[in-house]
């Protein structure tokens, strides 16, 4: 697996991406999660031109990402907003290596932490983070700026299902 830095020609392939990944969620009861519209190009370009969006492609075609990362600064750490594996590459540690990334990224920029928020009982969500090495983060230790990415999850209705805050240092 080939991780890179996104390119502007990816952006559509992430929502493809995006969207395979999401149809998961159907078979656990979420179809809300399932329809949700991947980010749209324009929010996907801001991540890249800022260089924080990162692909996986398979080595026979660097060209194709499989994979994607996508992070913000939150609260002195490297946040992972979002990351998405298709369906045909999951089970092969491309989520990992891209989160080990990040990890190499954040200590490269002298962050101490990655952090996200995610669902706390779908299996490859909090379950799978915990074994790459998060730890839940109780809500009342996050700082201003991930509350604040709490706050707009459960404006757009995420907290419909149990969510929670997870860190793991780099």
């Amino acid at each position: 697996m080939h991780i890179r830095e996104a390119r502007p020609a990816d952006l559509p392939v992430l929502q493809d991406v995006e969207r395979a990944a999401g149809r998961c969620f159907r078979d656990i009861g979420m179809p809300e999660i399932a329809d949700d519209e991947p980010p749209a190009l324009d929010h996907l370009a801001r991540y890249q031109q800022a260089g924080r969006a990162w692909v996986a492609a398979a080595d026979d075609d660097p060209d194709r990402p499989v994979a994607y990362l996508l992070a913000d600064p939150v609260d002195g750490n490297l946040h992972v907003e979002q990351v998405s594996v298709h369906p045909d590459h999951a089970r092969r540690g491309v989520g990992r290596a891209l989160i080990e990334h990040a990890a190499g990224v954040a200590r490269t920029r002298g962050l101490p932490a990655l952090t996200l928020t995610t669902f706390a009982e779908v299996p490859w969500n909090a379950p799978y983070y915990a074994r790459c090495g998060f730890a839940i983060l109780d809500e009342a230790a996050a700082g201003p700026e991930l509350r604040a990415v709490r706050a707009g999850e459960a404006a757009h209705g995420l907290d419909r299902w149990p969510r929670v805050c997870m860190r793991r240092p780099v």
